[in-house]
């Protein structure tokens, strides 16, 4: 069998998933590959929300441009040393202000695209990060991830504490189980309020809904990450938060969070 060099050198793929639209899925990406890039570890970041592209504004990316290779595009790397590599259709969009108004099949070739003809070289992880729900883009996904030579992936499911989400989420594990996907575990997302000034938690919705959907559906609590002001203002400008927030319990959470998925 030939094999494809786009994706034969990719260690360990994390499909980022929730049924819940606003979970803060793309800002969990982004934290998590930070902290495997901060590692040491070489990263690369796929953006398969193509009607939503965020990571491109997160990663300070917006201006970047996807080149062509023999063997296919060439991500936009965040680092000279290309360690962290970023793939998104807001790269290919000519405004910041266009919209991607298109039908199943064309989104499902555009996410082929993506999934095997991307020149990521030497990765240890992988990111997806995904729309929410459980429609054509995850099933491209799917068919692609299996059909292509990703040997290692499993989903990390995103919930805020509130019962509305952690309904939806719970959707999303039959979903995975349904499909055949591994699952990680489950981070609790916007956990709690992190006052900037004496770094007090207020919990603004319930708490520890996705802890109790982890033991209830027999899946894995890799952490909650509370909110975080100033971990929203790095995002907002696309900085390394874990460099400049050491002393914010988003920081240590984080960091907990990146230890049990390498597990």
């Amino acid at each position: 069998m030939e094999v494809d060099e786009t994706t034969s050198n990719i260690k360990k793929v994390f499909l980022v998933l929730s049924g819940k639209g606003g979970v803060g899925k793309s800002s969990v990406t982004t934290q998590l590959a930070f902290a495997l890039y901060e590692k040491g570890f070489r990263v690369g970041v796929l953006d398969v929300d193509l009607c939503g592209p965020s990571i491109p504004k997160m990663f300070n990316l917006e201006n970047g441009v996807i080149n062509q290779s023999e063997t296919g595009w060439i991500p936009v790397y965040y680092d000279n040393e290309q360690r962290l590599g970023v793939i998104s259709i807001g790269f290919l969009l000519n405004s910041k202000s266009d919209a991607v108004i298109w039908r199943g099949p064309k989104k499902n070739s555009m996410i082929k695209k993506f999934m095997t003809d991307i020149c990521w070289g030497e990765l240890d992880y992988l990111l997806i990060d995904t729309p929410p729900g459980t429609s054509d883009e995850h099933l491209a996904v799917m068919e692609n991830i299996k059909t292509s030579i990703y040997s290692n992936y499993s989903a990390i499911l995103v919930t805020t504490p509130q019962n509305l989400s952690v309904n939806d989420v719970r959707r999303e594990i039959t979903f995975c189980r349904k499909v055949g996907i591994p699952i990680t575990g489950i981070i609790e997302n916007m956990s709690g309020f992190t006052c900037p000034h004496c770094k007090d938690c207020t919990y603004l919705f319930t708490k520890q809904g996705g802890k109790i959907l982890a033991e209830k559906s027999n899946c894995n609590f890799l952490g909650a990450i509370p909110i975080d002001p100033n971990l929203t203002q790095c995002i907002e400008m696309g900085s390394e938060f874990l460099t400049s927030l050491k002393d914010s319990p988003c920081y240590s959470n984080i960091k907990e969070v990146v230890d049990k998925i390498i597990q």
